[in-house]
């Protein structure tokens, strides 16, 4: 009897432990590419390689490894990128069942071809409606060193910010508790979990960080501006930026206005670094009285009404229409506006006035009062900022089999 009984004992924990073998170890796991029979069960549904894209260990050029670069980048201890990690994040940012009624997906409102941004003016959520405000860039979301995201600045890090348009009503309309169990059911997302995550388990928190991984993954680094920076030697003296040899002479007018200024304003304090992100939400004196208060609405603080956040220039010429109502529709209409339209908000920041912060005096608007070659110019300059690469990647691009956006 005690023999049958331990008998029985060894069958049951040995079919226990090959039912569980992949869901009690919630960490990452060790596997370098999917074996043939995973494969099988992937190909389904997905365009994957054998072995994963390579996402961890982008070869970045020396100024996106440098001291400032690291300080900003905002990967957490926790969730470092893992080549297996994004891809499984890339799959999610591409299936529209991650929506509720199977329409919408990341993707839909942050397109690859666009940037990472929506050319719409306002993005359509899974029943039709307008989403309030123009869809961000995703580019060099990693550098964003206060992690605040979305343009009122709302979500504190980027592994929150990730699950919010999910549950959003108007966006993808879905609670977490139901996504779970709907991906659960599917075979593809216990083979892409096990292999990220060491678990088949589908969890809201496991969404999030493979979702970050694969968003922090997108950088840009491949323009014509990288290339010249590089062979300028990497100058840290970003106000004595010299003259690009790859450039032509009215690009280099352009980085000129960029980052010397004219009449008292540089561009750069706003959208500096090479990486050309910012940390703090700002005014930039679109209107006297806003209809969106920005961040204001979440703090309710008087002093940060229409103050909102400053998107990364990577990609500017792919990202149309701008500013978060998306009212500039070309890059020449934005220049217009730093030229020659500021308006004297409350809460302007006081790069865009006259004094500098503390100083003493009465603060006027500034405008920077371009030319017609120097507005001609600035825009030549910005488009040098284009990497095509980020844009056209496979590693980037939707993995589904059927087209799952437009």
């Amino acid at each position: 009897m005690k023999e049958n009984s331990l008998f029985l004992f060894l069958i049951f924990s040995g079919l226990a432990l090959s039912c569980t073998s992949y869901i009690t170890n919630d960490e990452p796991g060790d596997s370098t590419e999917f074996t043939q029979e995973d494969m099988l069960i992937l190909s389904k549904e997905l365009n994957l390689p054998f072995a994963p894209f390579n996402y961890a260990n982008i070869d970045l050029p020396e100024h996106y490894r440098s001291e400032e670069a690291n300080e900003a980048d905002n990967t957490p201890d926790h969730n470092r990128i893992t080549d297996m990690g994004a891809t499984l994040g890339r799959v999610l940012f591409y299936d529209k069942k991650l929506s509720a009624n199977n329409t919408i997906s990341c993707a839909s409102c942050h397109k690859q071809s666009a940037a990472f941004s929506d050319p719409r003016k306002f993005s359509i959520g899974l029943h039709g409606e307008q989403t309030r405000r123009n869809s961000m860039t995703l580019i060099n979301s990693r550098y964003y060193e206060n992690q605040a995201f979305f343009w009122d600045e709302r979500a504190s890090t980027l592994e929150k910010q990730v699950l919010m348009p999910i549950e959003d009503h108007i966006e993808m309309g879905m609670d977490l508790d139901s996504l779970e169990r709907k991906l659960q059911k599917l075979d593809y997302y216990g083979v892409l979990f096990r292999y990220a995550f060491g678990s088949e388990q589908v969890t809201s928190n496991k969404i999030s960080l493979a979702l970050s991984q694969f968003t922090r993954s997108i950088v840009s680094y491949n323009s014509r501006f990288d290339e010249g920076f590089i062979a300028a030697g990497f100058p840290d003296d970003e106000e004595q930026m010299p003259d690009f040899s790859n450039f032509t002479a009215m690009e280099n007018l352009g980085m000129d206005i960029f980052y010397r200024g004219r009449n008292g304003g540089t561009c750069l304090y706003c959208h500096g670094t090479p990486q050309h992100v910012n940390d703090i939400a700002k005014n930039n004196g679109l209107d006297l009285n806003y209809s969106d208060s920005g961040k204001g609405e979440v703090t309710g603080l008087a002093s940060d009404n229409a103050l909102f956040k400053v998107p990364s220039l990577r990609n500017i010429a792919k990202t149309a229409p701008y500013m978060h109502d998306g009212r500039f529709e070309t890059l020449r209409e934005v220049v217009d506006h730093y030229s020659d339209n500021v308006q004297n908000h409350p809460n302007l920041n006081f790069r865009l006035k006259t004094l500098d912060d503390g100083e003493e005096g009465v603060a006027e608007v500034l405008r920077l009062k371009l030319s017609e070659e120097e507005k001609e110019a600035l825009v030549a300059f910005l488009l040098t900022l284009t990497d095509e690469k980020v844009i056209t990647e496979e590693k980037y691009s939707d993995p589904f089999i059927r087209n799952t956006d437009e």
